[in-house]
């Protein structure tokens, strides 16, 4: 939490993430869980929320 969405993404994608999104709050997304996939929620370009899947 904190980072800015580029060092997020980054440093998901160093750890071994393949598949990294990042949306808006309140976004509406699909409920399918994808193995490999990290989520980050963004407001004002600071990652506020992240979660697998």
């Amino acid at each position: 939490m904190g980072l800015t969405q580029e060092a997020a993404e980054e440093r998901a994608r160093r750890q071994g993430w393949r598949t990294v999104r990042a949306v808006p709050p309140g976004a509406m997304l699909t409920m399918e869980y994808l193995v490999g996939r990290i989520n980050f929620e963004v407001e004002g370009g600071a990652v506020v929320r992240s979660w697998r899947g």
